[in-house]
């Protein structure tokens, strides 16, 4: 069965984005193999915020791989091509695409998404590489009202260039 990682970065002080949706503060660290990571990947799952601002950004089909956006006020018929929007049952519709042969999926974000789809009991995994930034406020990790779930860490690593630091957990 595939599983569902969600993999992002988050400040010292838990969000993934700043308050404006910005990421300028997530480093690029040349030890940091994002082509490795991503290549475990097939789907990707982005909540409509996410998306959109990867839209703006000019990067939303820049992955190649299929991708899923969360949302119940895009238009399915108003999207770029290789991107499906799923508008209710979230929880149905990704453990359908998890039963399906393919490599891992990729929970992107955002933290609403993130939110659901964890109190659904679909996500697999938690990768965060935490950057040694406090933003003071944002987007959070996992907004609240978040479910509890119990993590058992899978693996770690230190970029001591940025001093980053890369948690990888499976959900229990």
């Amino acid at each position: 069965m595939r599983s569902v990682r969600y993999s992002v970065a988050s400040s010292l002080d838990g969000f993934i984005a700043g308050p404006g949706g910005e990421y300028d503060w997530i480093p690029g660290d040349p030890d940091a193999d994002f082509g490795a990571m991503l290549s475990r990947y097939e789907t990707m799952l982005v909540g409509r915020r996410s998306f959109e601002a990867l839209q703006a950004a000019g990067g939303a089909g820049s992955f190649d791989m299929e991708m899923f956006v969360f949302s119940r006020t895009l238009d399915p018929d108003d999207r770029p091509a290789g991107v499906t929007i799923v508008a209710d049952r979230a929880g149905d519709f990704v453990r359908d695409l998890k039963s399906r042969d393919g490599g891992d999926i990729w929970l992107f974000g955002g933290g609403d998404l993130f939110r659901s789809l964890l109190a659904e009991g679909v996500v697999d995994g938690v990768d965060v590489a935490v950057v040694p930034v406090l933003l003071g406020e944002g987007i959070p990790f996992l907004p609240a009202p978040g479910p509890r779930a119990s993590l058992v860490l899978e693996t770690h690593r230190i970029y001591e260039r940025t001093g980053t630091v890369r948690l990888e957990y499976t959900v229990v």
